[in-house]
């Protein structure tokens, strides 16, 4: 089975793709009959030298995001995983030369095709009358043993890109730039892995991969790499990934050792999800780092693309000084990311929170009966929550992520930990501050947040009276906060209608002479109503409010929690015969 793709055609992917970028981008224009992008400017190049790369599309946003002052001048655009026509490079090196620059350098990814094309064009080009030189970079430190073809162009390429871009901005001929790139090109190495393979539009992915499975050394066509691993973690991938590129009995190994500087490039190989890059990149600092290797850059995004596949390759570039200089040399490339121009390695990354304010001292000592029945409701609620984490879950399926009975375990066993310390304070007040502030660390999500407003808000009303009509006050105070913040209101179906239930009988507390156990009970029993009668609503807040009311056949999850926390409280202070 093909795979979807959001493409008008499979036969005009390309150019539409081209046109959308420089539609978008009033620093470029089309050639007119070709599938090439050129700089707006080109008349500002007389006199200088121009950088023309390319290949084949669906390496997004490579080539055609590097287009810009200080990088590349145009670019050659074949069909996706092809090389560029011969004809349309030839005319893209004609233009440039027509626009007064004094020689053209081709920037061309080591691939079969591409060579050829590149190659031919530039001879007939010379043919012409007009200089033209040609580097190909091959970057791809898969391969142990060097085979005839050499090694692949890839996500590398664009740092020669920049290399290139900020020497022929800064009036260097084209002899000593093709010099100096070949040079950088030599000490610079790539590797690549992915969790499973890309599709070409209209056709099946390319290699298959069992779940347990990771692609080591691919290229960035969709072809199969060196090997398959077992899944792991992202420490221990990268540290493969790092131990293979830098392997000296490695034919195509970066030649890094402790001490030396490099650029570090995490690329996203077109579906990789934003935070997993972050966890690789951080890897990648951690043991390059811990091989006593300094990062003097590190870009981390996505610079060359294999479609949708979700996979990364790292890049290391061996850097002195005069190179960083070029490496951060500005340039208009959009795609281009705005690095700072600071080292990585040695730059302080946290710094100190601030000290929490000084509480005043609970007037009841921890550790005392009353201590001791707080802890004991705790720890009840806890055991309530954990043994109703897959029923919560469930539940929460209905309306979203199915995580509702997990939020709520973490809550549980962030306060089992918090308990493990030591006795909790005895004075309600802070008890209900410190389990805020615990909560909104620990438990996350809405529900994490909502829990510490609630407890927050309800803890005021009670630092300066414990009294049953001071808990109907608190009780209220929550609820405000809920609704203020959370704009959900009794009827929405959410946590709140058990907690609102709950509130409204609570109000009997205020009336001299209430009973403690016969308010609290009628309570629980209107918060275990409302939130079975949540089964019945239609979501007006929350995450269930984006889904049709005829999918909801089940009470709300954050409803049934409240209930079931309420129904704990109750039963261990009759225990207590408090």
């Amino acid at each position: 089975m093909t795979s979807k793709k959001l493409v008008n055609s499979v036969a005009g992917c390309a150019d539409d793709a081209l046109a959308g970028l420089v539609a978008c981008n009033p620093n470029l224009q089309l050639l007119q009959g070709h599938r090439v992008a050129l700089r707006s400017d080109l008349d500002s190049l007389k006199g200088r030298v121009a950088l023309l790369s390319g290949g084949g599309s669906g390496h997004e946003p490579a080539h055609a995001g590097f287009i810009g002052k200080g990088m590349l001048t145009g670019v050659i655009a074949g069909a996706v995983f092809t090389s560029p026509a011969v004809g349309s490079i030839l005319a893209a090196i004609r233009a440039v030369a027509q626009a007064g620059t004094v020689g053209t350098l081709l920037i061309v990814k080591n691939y079969t095709g591409d060579r050829l094309n590149f190659g031919l064009a530039r001879e007939q080009a010379q043919a012409e009358g007009i200089p033209v030189e040609m580097v190909v970079i091959g970057d791809d430190s898969a391969f142990t043993v060097l085979k005839k073809a050499g090694r692949r162009g890839l996500c590398g390429t664009v740092l020669i890109h920049k290399v290139a871009g900020a020497l022929a901005e800064a009036g260097v001929g084209l002899e000593e730039i093709t010099k100096q790139v070949n040079m950088v090109a030599k000490a610079m190495g790539t590797l690549g892995v992915s969790l499973s393979s890309c599709s070409v539009p209209g056709s099946k992915p390319t290699f298959e991969l069992s779940a347990d499975e990771v692609e080591l050394g691919l290229g960035i066509h969709g072809e199969a790499g060196v090997r398959r691993i077992k899944m792991a973690t992202a420490d221990e991938i990268v540290k493969l990934m790092l131990d293979h590129m830098t392997d000296t009995t490695n034919a195509s190994h970066v030649p890094v050792q402790p001490g030396c500087s490099v650029v570090m490039m995490v690329n996203n190989l077109g579906g990789l999800s934003f935070l997993e890059l972050g966890i690789i990149a951080d890897a990648a600092v951690r043991s390059l780092e811990g091989r006593g290797v300094k990062i003097a850059r590190a870009l981390v995004g996505t610079f060359m693309s294999a479609l949708e596949m979700p996979g990364v390759s790292l890049t290391l570039l061996l850097v002195d000084e005069p190179l960083l200089k070029l490496i951060d040399a500005e340039t208009t490339a959009a795609a281009w990311p705005n690095v700072a121009a600071v080292s990585v390695t040695g730059r302080k990354r946290s710094r100190v929170a601030p000290a929490e304010p000084q509480e005043a001292l609970d007037s009841v000592a921890a550790g005392g009966s009353a201590s001791k029945r707080m802890a004991l409701v705790l720890e009840r609620v806890c055991s309530t929550l954990l043994g109703l984490e897959e029923h919560l879950n469930a539940l929460d399926r209905a309306a979203g992520d199915g995580d509702c009975g997990t939020t709520h375990s973490r809550a549980a066993r962030a306060i089992r930990e918090w308990l493990k310390e030591g006795p909790p304070p005895a004075s309600p007040a802070q008890l209900l501050s410190k389990l805020s502030v615990l909560l909104l660390e620990k438990m996350g999500g809405s529900s994490g947040a909502l829990y510490g407003l609630f407890l927050t808000a309800a803890a005021q009303p009670l630092k300066a009276k414990t009294s049953l009509p001071a808990w109907s006050a608190a009780m209220d105070a929550g609820l405000e906060a809920m609704q203020k913040y959370g704009k959900a209101a009794p009827g929405d179906r959410t946590m709140l209608d058990s907690l609102w239930a709950a509130g409204q009988e609570l109000q009997a507390w205020k009336s001299p002479g209430a009973d403690l156990f016969q308010v609290l009970t009628k309570a629980v029993k209107s918060a275990e109503a409302a939130a079975e009668a949540t089964k019945n609503m239609e979501a007006g807040a929350g995450r269930a409010s984006y889904i049709s009311s005829a999918r909801l056949e089940q009470p709300d999850p954050g409803a049934v929690a409240a209930a079931a926390i309420l129904r704990a409280i109750l039963e261990v202070l009759q225990s207590q015969g408090v």
